[in-house]
């Protein structure tokens, strides 16, 4: 009686990989439509991206045979004139991005590893989902507080602050007038912190805990620990954190358009107004009535396209040497 218990017994656990082998081979039909349809997927988002460079292209013939690379290099807008330039959107988007990024990505990364590492349980939901909710506030929004509030308070307070310290140096000349590009960059600033805060949150949690206990253990200190472990393991996901702010920052239209000053021109000061691409889209778009017109702003799309395109590519080349340089640490 026991032998046959044994033997039905091994006849089951036999017969049971046979099923499992039988089922794996009726849904293995399915592997190669699924393999399509996940590269049609994949394909699909490069072809929009070339689909919406040709449209740009397309659309911009008429400013590019008639301006040509003059367009990039010269700093005339005149509507009047039918004279055109992206010298000065181009400028005044970089450098606000720059601002921006310049003081968005220290105070992102302090937020995320102290979410991260020092905080405890409740205190970091709860500023966790404050920090995220703050990213969930319309730009618009962003751009109404700063022209009713923040400039109010860079002109009367913070910009002659920065005068009285720093006013010897051509960046910070000018009458403190509240708007102009470095407090577009500080908007830009408060829009980029939530999205890098908590990718970079993110990034400091999956950090193994035995590579940081190994550093404790040889005697090095939380300082030492986060700026060789934690920082070197998460670095590829800190640069696209980065990146993602500045994507943010690049195209961000209603915000800036507020408080940027909306002139076109060219000045070291960054108290002087100054505009964006997005911030002449948004103005002059449906302005636009004469052909050229409207060529040489959707040619400013293009160029903020070729922008947007040309930082990727360069901080993946830069990435991909940083982390041949570390030995392959992530």
């Amino acid at each position: 009686m026991t032998f046959d218990t044994a033997s039905t017994s091994m006849r089951s656990k036999v017969r049971t990989p046979s099923r499992a082998i039988r089922a794996g081979r009726a849904f293995a039909c399915f592997d190669r439509p699924f393999h399509w349809l996940a590269l049609s997927a994949a394909m699909s988002l490069l072809g929009l991206l070339i689909a919406i460079g040709i449209a740009l292209v397309w659309r911009s013939e008429l400013s590019l045979r008639t301006f040509g690379l003059r367009f990039l290099v010269q700093s005339v807008w005149d509507p009047v004139r039918h004279q055109f330039s992206a010298l000065t959107s181009l400028y005044g988007t970089i450098v606000s991005s720059v601002i921006g990024l310049a003081l968005a990505v220290p105070l992102s990364l302090a937020i995320g590893f102290y979410l991260a590492e020092l905080a405890p349980p409740p205190l970091a939901s709860f500023f966790g989902t404050a920090v995220e909710l703050l990213g969930a506030i319309p730009s618009i929004i962003y751009g109404m507080w700063g022209l009713f509030v923040l400039a109010p308070i860079m002109a009367d307070q913070i910009q002659p602050a920065i005068q009285s310290v720093l006013g010897s140096l051509p960046l910070f000349q000018g009458p403190p007038m509240g708007i102009g590009l470095f407090t577009a960059g500080v908007i830009l600033a408060l829009m980029v912190i939530p999205f890098v805060s908590s990718v970079a949150r993110e990034i400091f949690t999956m950090v193994p805990a035995v590579m940081k206990e190994s550093g404790y253990g040889i005697g090095a200190t939380k300082w030492e620990v986060v700026r060789g472990v934690t920082l070197r393991y998460g670095l590829s996901g800190i640069v696209g954190a980065c990146l993602l702010g500045l994507a943010r920052a690049l195209g961000e239209t209603m915000a800036v358009t507020f408080v940027i000053g909306n002139r076109h021109a060219i000045s070291l000061s960054l108290f002087e107004p100054g505009n964006s691409i997005s911030s002449t889209l948004a103005n002059e778009f449906t302005e636009a009535s004469e052909p050229l017109y409207l060529s040489s702003l959707i040619e400013l799309g293009l160029v903020l396209f070729v922008l947007t395109l040309a930082i990727q590519t360069i901080s993946q080349l830069w990435l991909r040497r940083v982390e041949r340089s570390m030995g392959g640490v992530r």
